[in-house]
């Protein structure tokens, strides 16, 4: 009895389900070592952000309570993209009796195309943080312009600052002005905040500086006895990240613990299908899935070109 090509797909797609899994998951998830994982039921999402309050002022004997008004700033805005791609196997290669050897190598690839595109789009986020705003390919703030930038407008006047003055290469010294610049963070109204520097982003061309500078106890490339202090003092906690999609060899980033920063929304996760064709008697295998990557507030970051 000859097997019909609805049930030749149906043998055939959990093996290349599984097939598909073990390749995809191969691939590190690098992004979740940056962005923040949600789900969406919407075509985009928004994220007010609000400014806060000022300082509180003294109230005195008798009189009444001041009132302020938590005003909003800007709106993020995250638009989800739909990645999928697809092969077919021709009637002609099952009947040769090649359908096992194509559709595994196939299926392979497929899941390699899937993980990769994934990595690159959440590395853009990044390799785009200093472009200019209108330039091709960026992806500005809701306050109008890149994600590290000298000029990021405060509500109460002047500019948030999340780029070293002047861009340099990985080294202690740049490393501690980011340090010192992070801690004088301000937030929409010019009130100091108490965010930190998290965890160090390099590529992969800076993996070997980052070790020595995160973990050596003395201070590097010296012939002092002096202490390491941002080991000492735990300056990082989360230590240092390799990111292999980064494109500038010589920019770095930190991320910081700043509240609605780095974000991934999920549409629709990762679903696989497979089917019949009629017409040609191809046999078809798609991947597909929904998603955006973006940041709501630029202080979840500070960064550096490099020199």
């Amino acid at each position: 009895m000859a097997i019909s090509r609805a049930q030749l797909v149906k043998e055939l797609e959990p093996g290349l389900n599984a097939l598909f899994g073990l390749e995809y998951a191969r691939y590190d998830n690098e992004d979740k070592e940056i962005f923040d994982s949600e789900s969406s039921d919407r075509a985009f999402e928004e994220e007010v952000m609000l400014a806060g309050f000022a300082g509180a002022p003294v109230k005195n004997e008798g009189a009444g309570v001041s009132f302020d008004t938590a005003n909003e700033v800007f709106t993020a805005r995250y638009t989800h993209e739909t990645i999928a791609l697809a092969f077919s196997v021709t009637e002609e290669a099952v009947e040769d009796n090649l359908y096992d050897r194509l559709s595994a190598r196939y299926t392979r690839a497929l899941a390699r195309s899937m993980a990769n595109t994934k990595q690159v789009k959440a590395a853009a986020v990044l390799n785009n943080a200093f472009a200019a705003a209108g330039a091709a390919g960026t992806n500005p703030g809701g306050d109008g312009v890149s994600l590290v930038n000298t000029q990021h407008p405060l509500q109460s006047g002047g500019f948030l600052q999340n780029r070293l003055a002047t861009d340099a290469d990985l080294n202690e010294t740049s490393l501690e002005q980011s340090l010192i610049d992070i801690a004088a963070f301000l937030d929409e109204r010019g009130l100091r905040t108490a965010i930190k520097g998290m965890k160090l982003i390099v590529p992969r061309q800076l993996q070997f500086s980052a070790d020595r500078l995160m973990n050596s106890t003395l201070r590097v490339g010296t012939a002092d006895n002096d202490i390491n202090a941002i080991r000492n003092m735990s300056m990082i906690p989360e230590g240092y990240v390799v990111n292999h999609y980064l494109t500038d060899a010589d920019a770095f980033y930190i991320k910081t613990d700043c509240p609605n920063g780095f974000k991934h929304f999920v549409r629709t996760p990762l679903k696989t299908v497979m089917e019949g064709d009629f017409d040609t008697g191809n046999i078809r295998y798609k991947a597909r899935e929904r998603y955006s990557y973006g940041f709501s507030d630029p202080r979840c970051v500070f960064g550096t070109s490099g020199a």
